[in-house]
């Protein structure tokens, strides 16, 4: 049977049930739970401090009254870094190469903020659609085009996470295959391509927290139009 590099972004099933809710609930497992006692372990503590400054580096373009987006902001972007994570390690499945989770994701948290805006502020809502100053025949075609641009935020946050992850995992894929088929061939080759792949790893790791906290950022963005 021939495989398919794009095999690995399917969805895993075991007896026809698919794997995809195990995967979502995984990272959430290995969080460590918090204790009662004065002084935690390093890991709870560096946790902690890290979560500290990503919340407060999210929160710098808001105004107060975004502000109760926090914790839902937060527990977003450790999910996503979480999951883009543990989909590097061998035997595993990266649910954010899925499309359709992401804009699962990025679709009701877009609308949300839409709907905020246009509760608390609809006029300034509005006004997003039409630049000041545009002059009077352009107004129709303006409208139409910041309309379309909306409108097409989520599909640009889910395809931007999507693609990024999968890129990085089919090069990867074709990476390590080269390597493997040269070892017998000519071993120094294949030597100098597991170096390299080495190094696409890590910057396949620093993709995986760059595209996490890009997703929360725009998110962050787009609230802050309508707050």
């Amino acid at each position: 049977m021939t495989l398919s590099f794009f095999d690995q972004f399917m969805s895993p099933t075991y007896m026809g049930i698919p794997l995809m809710a195990l995967a979502l609930l995984l990272p959430w497992v290995m969080f460590p739970a918090p204790t009662a006692r004065w002084m935690s372990n390093r890991f709870t503590a560096l946790q902690g401090w890290s979560l500290n400054r990503f919340t407060n580096q999210l929160l710098l373009p808001l105004n107060p009254a975004g502000h109760k987006w926090a914790i839902l902001l937060t527990s977003l972007m450790l999910f996503l870094i979480t999951l883009n994570m543990l989909g590097l390690l061998p035997y595993t499945f990266t649910p954010t190469t899925q499309l359709s989770l992401n804009l699962g994701l990025a679709a009701p948290l877009w609308l949300a903020t839409v709907v905020i805006g246009l509760r608390n502020q609809p006029t300034i809502a509005l006004g997003h659609l039409l630049p000041e100053g545009t002059p009077g025949p352009l107004i129709p075609v303006l409208i139409i085009i910041e309309t379309i641009s909306l409108f097409i935020r989520p599909l640009a946050l889910g395809v931007r996470l999507t693609a990024n992850l999968t890129a990085g995992h089919l090069l990867i894929q074709l990476i390590a295959t080269a390597a493997f088929v040269l070892l017998p061939i000519m071993p120094a080759v294949a030597l100098l391509t597991s170096t390299v792949l080495l190094l696409l790893t890590l910057l396949e790791i620093a993709v995986a927290m760059i595209q996490a906290y890009v997703f929360v950022l725009l998110l962050t963005l787009y609230l802050q139009e309508n707050v």
